[in-house]
């Protein structure tokens, strides 16, 4: 995987462990992850950018730290994984902003260039994506990058999607 990937806006590379409290600003944040899982501690934290990371190496991918190409602002983390700490659902695409980038089109941006890494590069057959029903900005952005609705998976409180490659 190259270091570094690039879209009009954003770079895209793996986390270092000294980005932890930047990453933790946002993945900490009661408000960011409301939808979603919040980590309790910096420590907390570390080990779970430090575990995908393990993956990253075993897999050939995890998500990325999102950065805005002109300022270099650390402003969110996301990309394909396949879960090390919820296992069996095969991999998925997610993303985890700041609340100050919401709103800018940057979890498109992601995804895009998640999905192209996915089927291009990859060449995964399927991929997967979690959204909570309340979560519309969520829900909205996974059927216009092409994923269908699968089911409601009860125990998670979530929507289940699926997207199929893309030619």
């Amino acid at each position: 995987m190259p270091q570094t990937i690039e879209t009009d806006r954003l770079l895209l590379s793996a986390p270092k462990l000294s980005e932890v409290p930047a990453l933790f600003s946002f993945l900490g944040n009661k408000v960011a992850m409301k939808h979603t899982h919040c980590d309790a501690s910096l420590k907390e934290c570390r080990r779970r950018i430090a575990v995908h990371e393990w993956r990253r190496r075993h897999d050939g991918f995890a998500p990325w730290t999102v950065r805005i190409k002109q300022t270099r602002v650390l402003i969110g983390w996301g990309g394909l994984y396949d879960d090390p700490f919820d296992p069996g659902w095969g991999i998925e695409l997610a993303y985890y902003f700041d609340p100050s980038a919401w709103g800018n089109g940057y979890a498109t941006e992601l995804c895009h260039a998640a999905l192209e890494f996915s089927d291009q590069r990859l060449e995964l057959e399927k991929v997967s994506a979690f959204a909570p029903p309340d979560n519309s900005a969520s829900n909205a952005l996974l059927k216009k990058m092409g994923f269908e609705y699968e089911r409601f998976v009860i125990e998670m409180e979530r929507n289940l999607y699926t997207r199929r490659r893309q030619a």
